[in-house]
C-alpha cells in the first residue's frame, strides 16, 4: 500500500502536465507563471466583456491603456495574433501586403481554430496565448505603441479579468516561452513593389499547424451594437473595410440556444477532474499486487507507468476532447447571450 501511495502523486503530476498540453493553460496557471517570473502586474476582476468599449467601463479609468487583439489566418492556413493599442487603426489589406500575402491574404481566423490553436474562448485572444504548445507556429505582431506606455491592459486568457503590466514585463514573459518580442508600426503603409519588398515578410510563419478533428463551426456572435464578435477580441476599432461580419443576428435567432446546446457533464471542470482521478486511481491500484511486486521488483514503477499510459491514453484523450469542445461551445453561447449594460 505504501508503494501505491508513493506512485500516485508522480502519476497525477505527469497527468496534469499532459492535460495542460492538451487543453491549454488556464487563467490561474498563467498568473502563477507571471509571479514565478517575478513580473510586476496588477489584476482586476469584472464581468465577461467582448469589446474594448465594454472593458473600458470597468478598467478604462484605472491608469492603463486598453488593447485590442486579432486572431488572423492567411490562405495557406498560417496564423497570426495582432495585438495593438485600442486606438491604433489596423488595416488588414495593408498589413497583408506588408507581409507579402497580397491585398486579400489575411482574414479573421475561424472560431474552431481559435479553440484548437490558441486554446482560449471567444473574446479572449491575447499575446499570452502563445504560452500554449499548440500556438508555437502562430506569429505574434505587437504594436510598437506598447513600448511608450507606462501600463498596458490585457486579458489573461479569460475575458472576466484584466491585468496591468508594462512592455518590459510582457517581453520577459514572451522570452520565457521562447519568443522574441516583435514590435512594429501597425499604422505604417510603406510601398510594396518590385524594388521594395514587403517589410514584414520575415514574420510569416514558416510552418502551419496541423488541426485535429474540430467541432462544427458556430456562427459568430454579435455585441450590442450589432458588430461581429468572432475570433477577434476587443476589435471594434479595426478599420471597417478590413473585416466584414460573416454572420448576422437572424442566423442566431433561428436556432434557439437550448435546442443546440450540448448537455455534457464534462463542462463542469470539477466533475471532469474527479472522473480523471477516479479512473487513474482505479487503474493504478489494479496494477499493483503482491504478484506484480514479486515479478517486477525494482522495475515495478516503470512497468505500472507504462501499463497505465497504454490503458488510459485514448480514454483520457477522449475525455479531454469532450471537455474542451464542450467548454468551447459553452463559451460561444455565453457570448451570444451576453449583452453589455447600456448607460
Amino acid at each position: 500500500m505504501h508503494l501505491k501511495l508513493l506512485l500516485l502523486p508522480s502519476f497525477i503530476s505527469a497527468l496534469t502536465l499532459k492535460l495542460i498540453d492538451t487543453m491549454g493553460y488556464s487563467k490561474d496557471q498563467l498568473l502563477a507563471r507571471l509571479k514565478e517570473l517575478q513580473i510586476e502586474f496588477s489584476q482586476y476582476e469584472h464581468p465577461v466583456v467582448l469589446t474594448v468599449e465594454a472593458q473600458a467601463k470597468y478598467v478604462g479609468n484605472m491608469g492603463g491603456v486598453l488593447s485590442k487583439n486579432l486572431f488572423l489566418k492567411d490562405k495557406k492556413h498560417r496564423y497570426y495574433v495582432v495585438s495593438a493599442l485600442a486606438d491604433t487603426e489596423v488595416d488588414l489589406k495593408v498589413l497583408s501586403q506588408r507581409l507579402g500575402l497580397g491585398k486579400g491574404g489575411l482574414r479573421m481566423a475561424p472560431e474552431e481554430a481559435l479553440g484548437e490553436i490558441l486554446q482560449v474562448p471567444l473574446g479572449c485572444v491575447t499575446p499570452f496565448a502563445v504560452i500554449n504548445e499548440s500556438a508555437r507556429h502562430v506569429s505574434l505582431l505587437l504594436d510598437q505603441g506598447f513600448k511608450t506606455q507606462k501600463c498596458c491592459i490585457f486579458h489573461p486568457l479569460s475575458n472576466n479579468m484584466s491585468i496591468f503590466l508594462n512592455a518590459q514585463g510582457l517581453d520577459k514573459f514572451l522570452k520565457s516561452v521562447g519568443r522574441n518580442p516583435s514590435y512594429i508600426d501597425l499604422e505604417a503603409n510603406p510601398p510594396v513593389g518590385k524594388d521594395q519588398p514587403p517589410d514584414l515578410a520575415a514574420f510569416v510563419p514558416s510552418d502551419s499547424p496541423v488541426l485535429s478533428d474540430l467541432p462544427e463551426k458556430a456562427p459568430p456572435s454579435q455585441d450590442s451594437t450589432g458588430k461581429s464578435v468572432g475570433a477577434a477580441t476587443n476589435s471594434a476599432a479595426v478599420t471597417a473595410k478590413a473585416v466584414k461580419p460573416s454572420g448576422n443576428a437572424q442566423n442566431v435567432k433561428e436556432k434557439p440556444v437550448d435546442s443546440v446546446r450540448p448537455s455534457i457533464p464534462a463542462a463542469d471542470a470539477g466533475k471532469f477532474v474527479e472522473e480523471l482521478l477516479d479512473r487513474a486511481s482505479a487503474l493504478l491500484l489494479s496494477e499493483i499486487s503482491e504478484d506484480s511486486i514479486k515479478q517486477h521488483g525494482g522495475q515495478l514503477g516503470d512497468e505500472v507507468a507504462n501499463n497505465i499510459k497504454k490503458c488510459l491514453r485514448e480514454d483520457l484523450k477522449n475525455l479531454a476532447t469532450i471537455f474542451k469542445n464542450t467548454a468551447y461551445t459553452e463559451g460561444f453561447y455565453a457570448g451570444t447571450r451576453y449583452q453589455p449594460k447600456r448607460h
